[in-house]
């Protein structure tokens, strides 16, 4: 088989946080970083740009009305991602420079919701520079739910990358069965898991993604650290003072459609981590189970995904 492996990088790096422009910056750099290395694919981790909110569970995030809580909501929102204002165009114009697609998870500023709430988003971009697909992750997870909305079916959707049809989950709804089956059965063979950060999120269901759909699995992770909270910030005492010296450590890692590490996970310090993967595992270990496949019973059970773009209002002009 000609032209059978891809070489996919994984980027586990600590945003500047809550500074979109800064961190866009850094991932630019990095995007370079992988290129030069010779990947085809480089991934981020999850709400990556401008980070994550680790201060909700910190600092009495579900308190109502607070003055606190809405002064840090604000900046959030006015440092998340607008796509359609053209905020992701230094990574789109890297990713055409240098002919590698990207995974990168952001804080995204939903034009068609009104623009004031944001969806943990997971941008494909592709090495032409094209916004491949842009998926609003379905349910934030626990403290997310007060900074964060409900997202939708429409960035369900896979992407072909040399041999390989790549897809992608944000952080917990790697859990969910009925979305992976929904990325399956689109005939996803190289599964993208981004998250914030930490080892006990990557390295139990990196290894059983991989078996269960036999696909190459990459569990891409962020860093925080009490150190990379930098000045400037609203509430920066506060923020550092309940902030602990790790809040995320990383855990990157790849696991081949046997279940078995190609990258074991890896924790503490930003890295750019690589791997060439080989299409030719895949085809051998789809030969016992396939469960889009051969191992299906479509007249039994049968999934409906719904992958309209939602929306509050439609107007007929």
């Amino acid at each position: 088989m000609k032209n059978a492996t891809v070489c996919v990088g994984l980027a586990q790096i600590a945003p500047v946080w809550l500074d979109r422009n800064a961190t866009l910056a850094k991932v630019v750099e990095w995007i370079g970083k992988a290129a030069a290395e010779g990947c085809q694919l480089v991934a981020f981790g999850e709400a990556l740009v401008p980070g994550y909110p680790f201060w909700v569970a910190r600092t009495d995030g579900a308190r109502f009305e607070s003055a606190l809580q809405k002064s840090l909501y604000s900046h959030y929102v006015d440092q998340a991602v607008s796509i359609e204002t053209g905020d992701l165009d230094t990574v789109r114009s890297a990713a055409s420079q240098h002919g590698i697609a990207v995974y990168l998870g952001i804080m995204e500023r939903a034009a068609n919701r009104g623009g004031h709430s944001l969806y943990a988003s997971m941008v494909y971009i592709d090495a032409r520079g094209n916004t491949a697909s842009v998926h609003r992750k379905l349910m934030p997870t626990h403290e997310e739910r007060l900074v964060w909305a409900i997202g939708d079916g429409h960035g369900l959707r896979t992407h072909p990358l040399g041999p390989f049809t790549v897809g992608g989950l944000n952080c917990w709804e790697n859990w969910l069965p009925l979305p992976r089956a929904a990325l399956y059965a689109q005939g996803e063979d190289l599964h993208v898991a981004i998250w914030p950060g930490n080892l006990r999120n990557t390295v139990d269901i990196t290894r059983f993604i991989a078996r269960e759909g036999r696909s190459f699995v990459m569990s891409v992770a962020g860093l925080m650290r009490k150190d990379d909270i930098p000045d400037g910030l609203p509430e920066v005492d506060l923020l550092r003072d309940s902030a602990d010296d790790v809040m995320a450590n990383g855990g990157s890692c790849i696991a081949a459609p046997t279940g078995e590490w190609v990258l074991e996970p890896e924790t503490d310090c930003e890295l750019l981590r690589m791997a060439t993967l080989d299409h030719r595992v895949v085809l051998e270990e789809r030969q016992s189970l396939d469960v889009v496949g051969h191992y299906s019973r479509p007249d039994v059970t049968q999934l409906l995904v719904n992958r309209q773009r939602q929306s509050t209002a439609e107007f007929s002009d």
